[in-house]
């Protein structure tokens, strides 16, 4: 199954779902994107708005990227907020957006999908303004060394979605090979554990 059929065929069941890994990256944006000042955001990945709805709160302008139809669907039900505007977009084509649009740019969950990081980091430092931010939060390569992926239960049973193991030296490589300077790297951890981190977020800066 394609990633973007796996995501139209989640998208009715994605947020009700128990997730331990969704949930623990919407901890992990608030807190490290709570302290941060922004008006224009660009989400990649907005899915069904799980972070769009709080992010829309603070921003005057959000656009929100995802290829799932169904996902951004449930997303435009969730935000009907007139700053923020969904759009369909395969993330690996030039993205629909203008250049310098955005101050803070973010990725939750998505770049475990991403073959090449190469291609994110050379759009994201398009579409960031100079001084702007860009925020990833991806599963831990210690949980994909494991095994760990993006997976649900579907009335077949489990769906697997085809993913790519990074290392956090490739995040931050490619990040620097396209301008960024990285401002920010912290460990997320399930709550009451601390022997293997489930999540990595970065923070990288556009000078």
């Amino acid at each position: 199954m394609s990633i973007q059929k796996a995501y139209n065929y989640w998208a009715q069941t994605y947020d009700s779902m128990a997730n331990i890994t969704r949930d623990l990256e919407e901890i992990a944006a608030k807190e490290t994107l709570g302290l941060l000042d922004f008006t224009t955001v660009l989400e990649l990945g907005c899915g069904t708005g799980k972070n769009t709805r709080w992010l829309a709160e603070k921003a005057t302008s959000l656009i929100g990227l995802d290829f799932s139809e169904e996902m951004l669907a449930l997303a435009r039900e969730k935000v009907p907020s007139g700053n923020v505007r969904f759009q369909q977009a395969d993330l690996l084509h030039p993205w629909p957006v203008d250049d310098h649009f955005a101050d803070l740019i973010t990725c939750s969950l998505v770049l475990e999908h991403i073959e090449n990081l190469d291609l994110i980091f050379a759009q994201a430092a398009k579409k960031l303004k100079p001084g702007g931010t860009f925020y990833c939060c991806e599963l831990h390569p210690f949980k994909q060394y494991e095994g760990s992926k993006a997976k649900f239960q579907s009335e077949n049973g489990t769906v697997e979605l085809e993913v790519y193991t990074h290392h956090v030296s490739e995040y931050v490589s490619a990040a620097l090979s396209n301008g960024f300077q990285l401002a920010g790297l912290k460990e997320w951890f399930d709550p009451g554990e601390n022997s293997i981190p489930r999540l990595i977020s970065f923070l990288f800066t556009n000078p």
